[in-house]
């Protein structure tokens, strides 16, 4: 290369660098925040003066002086850093920044940090990096440690986001950033940098970063103008790009509740607090059911929504605005944690359905702890949260949610019991998937046919292994033709949650010309009998879909039977009976516990031919063991050889021992409580 080109491209090198090292004071600070907030007078005052310099520098002292502003989740006095955290901070010192959970070992960015690098073509690693998530654990090892370099890392990359990253229009509405430091438009790299979830992240994450760094010779005056510059920013942009609806809508509006509450010497902070605060109480009416449950019929972001409403409450707490939340928005909150309590295990961890991820006892148990703090007179959340030592269990075993489609089968609250959760319910948002009718059944410690879960979201690179994922048929449920079903409007015709037989109802109209129609008989508190009927004119191969968990199972093709050989006391033997013509087959079996983590288990299809006008109908015999050599002997019929659209008649025998089932229903009494 030329040597005048390389001495070029080294003078321009070090201006850049010399930038970030040495920010510049933003005078527009000083019209954005209100100096007449008690305490800024000597802020207005040498601000009047024209002396911005020296007022920068009040600014900070104010600060740093600062008290009667509280934060619910850092507490200088007590800050511990976890060996994970600690190592997130020590890599970032090298720019290998740990982004995503998925994507282990993290990447390293470059020493000139390139936020544009995308080494897989996942949307979300790509987001991810702009939520800053090491941010947080180098501020943390800055106050445990006191060592200076975690605070000039911190500066230098904030500086180094801000110029590389303008924000030039996206979203809804554009925007234009002008400033000294303003770099050509890059509307591409603006849909990762500025989409309103990631800055609602940003927005949030600093108020604890600015406390942690705060007293850093590193945040200087001139850095704070730069801070709160770029902070206004974030805030502004969200308030003009609030998402329609769905979690992102919550997670935006909880965090600028942050924003307008942490700092309420911005102009515009008790609006932002206030329009903030009436989208959570409208919200929370529109996005969660009478029952409970919210209208993503997702369980891990049904956890996160909990904890999005909870964490406004928290906010308000310490700041001393609760009264802005009505009674009615608690008691939401509260039926939402009654509702996830209801479909979780005894190990604490939910269904895998939707895009859940599966949680973990310590982290849930903790949640639910956190979550009496706000509740402390429900003896069923300190019950969850204290493992049974204090409080009294909740009030009912099995329950129905039939509003949010979400049905529960229980015998005990303990470690040992019989649980199987369904859903079947209203059409869902984005993370809901087609799998209406689906279940995961729950014995004696062991989840014994886990739903299929989530792998991945979105991308380029990613998106055939979320599809695959996502498919009808990979879930237990009933398909035409192994298709993904064209309706997801689950309806309860009927429920019966006590006594020697429980029995759920569900309908779907599945695919055009054919409804699916699922009985589930819960007989003694100790196994199932599910009756699958295929309704309609449509024609083709009906498939009844199950998935077990991974390990051993005893396959036989001829009469039907699935008999698992896991270790230890937690087993079952399931056995089909279907019409004549029917064929086992052995198909592809994953199942996701976290993102891009799977693993592979058995799952078979029951396969029969339908001709038009036809019903196609399956009894299948779900029974749990402790030991699989003392399964029973299985046998099961219909007694009515008429398909009835408001009756179904079945006869079970276990051991030669028969029992008969039936279940009588009205139609017109769809959803009645």
């Amino acid at each position: 290369m030329n040597y005048l080109v390389k001495k070029l491209l080294y003078i321009i090198c070090l201006i850049c660098t010399t930038a970030l090292q040495a920010q510049q004071l933003r005078p527009e600070i000083f019209s954005l925040i209100d100096l007449n907030y008690p305490g800024l007078e000597q802020v207005r005052s040498l601000h009047q003066e024209g002396n911005d310099v020296a007022a920068a520098e009040a600014l900070l002292a104010y600060y740093r002086q600062r008290s009667h502003i509280n934060h619910p989740e850092v507490n200088l006095n007590n800050v511990t850093i976890s060996k994970q955290e600690q190592q997130w901070a020590d890599d970032a010192l090298e720019h290998t920044f740990f982004v995503h959970k998925g994507y282990q070992p993290s990447y390293n960015y470059g020493k000139d940090i390139n936020w544009q690098y995308w080494p897989i073509k996942d949307n979300e690693l790509r987001w991810q990096l702009h939520r800053h998530k090491w941010f947080s654990p180098m501020g943390k090892a800055y106050r445990v440690t006191g060592d200076e370099k975690y605070a000039r890392a911190w500066v230098h990359q904030y500086m180094d986001w801000i110029l590389k990253n303008p924000l030039t229009g996206t979203n809804k509405q554009p925007h234009k950033l002008i400033s000294s430091g303003e770099v050509k438009r890059d509307a591409e790299n603006a849909r990762f940098a500025w989409r309103p979830l990631e800055v609602s992240h940003r927005l949030q994450d600093q108020t604890g970063q600015f406390l942690y760094f705060l007293s850093s010779p590193s945040f200087t005056p001139e850095f704070l103008t730069e801070f709160l510059v770029n902070y206004h920013r974030h805030a502004l942009h969200i308030s003009a790009n609030y998402s329609d609806t769905g979690n992102h809508l919550l997670f935006e509006a909880q965090r600028m509740i942050y924003a307008g509450a942490f700092f309420p010497e911005f102009k515009e902070a008790g609006s932002w607090r206030k329009s903030s605060i009436e989208v959570l109480n409208r919200e929370i009416h529109l996005q969660v059911y009478p029952d409970g449950g919210h209208f993503e019929l997702d369980p891990h972001y049904h956890l996160a929504a909990i904890n999005i409403f909870c964490k406004a409450l928290f906010m308000a707490d310490v700041n001393g605005f609760r009264n802005e939340f009505p009674a009615t928005y608690l008691d939401t909150v509260e039926n939402m944690i009654l509702f996830y309590m209801n479909i979780c295990f005894p190990d604490y961890t939910n269904p895998c359905f939707s895009d859940a991820k599966l949680g973990d006892r310590k982290n849930e148990q903790k949640n639910y702890l956190i979550w009496n703090r706000i509740f402390p007179d429900n003896q069923q959340i300190r019950y969850m949260g204290t493992a049974g030592k204090e409080g009294v269990p909740p009030h009912q075993l099995s329950r129905p949610f039939k509003h949010s489609g979400f049905f529960v089968f229980r015998n005990s609250w303990k470690e040992e019991a019989t649980i199987m959760v369904l859903k079947a319910g209203p059409k869902g948002f984005w993370h809901c998937q087609p799998d209406n009718g689906t279940f995961e059944l729950w014995f004696n410690g062991r989840n014994l046919f886990p739903d299929s879960g989530a792998y991945v979201y979105a991308g380029n690179e990613v998106m055939e292994l979320r599809n695959w994922f996502r498919q009808t048929r990979v879930h237990n449920t009933l398909t035409l033709d192994g298709r993904n079903l064209e309706t997801t409007e689950s309806v309860c015709l009927h429920w019966q949650g006590e006594g020697e037989v429980q029995t759920l109802v569900t309908e779907n109209p599945s695919y055009e010309g054919l409804r699916h129609r699922r009985t589930v008989f819960f007989v003694d508190n100790t196994y199932f009998v599910v009756v699958d009927e295929a309704i309609g004119n449509a024609t083709g191969e009906v498939n009844l879909n199950y998935q077990l968990c991974e390990g051993e199972v005893k396959i036989d093709a001829d009469r039907h039977i699935l008999l698992s050989q896991f270790e230890g006391d937690s087993n079952v033997k399931l056995q089909c009976f279907a019409e004549k013509g029917t064929t086992l087959r052995e198909e592809e079996g994953w199942r996701s516990t976290a993102y891009r983590q799977r693993v592979e288990r058995t799952a078979v299809s029951f396969n029969t031919p339908k001709k038009q006008g036809d019903t196609t109908r399956f009894i299948t015999v779900i029974y749990p063991v402790k030991d699989a050599a003392q399964a029973p002997q299985l046998s099961a019929k219909f007694t009515t050889k008429k398909f009835s659209e408001n009756r179904v008649d079945v006869e079970v025998k276990v051991d030669n021992k028969s029992r008969k089932l039936s279940c009588e229903w009205q139609r017109d009494l769809r959803f009645t409580d």
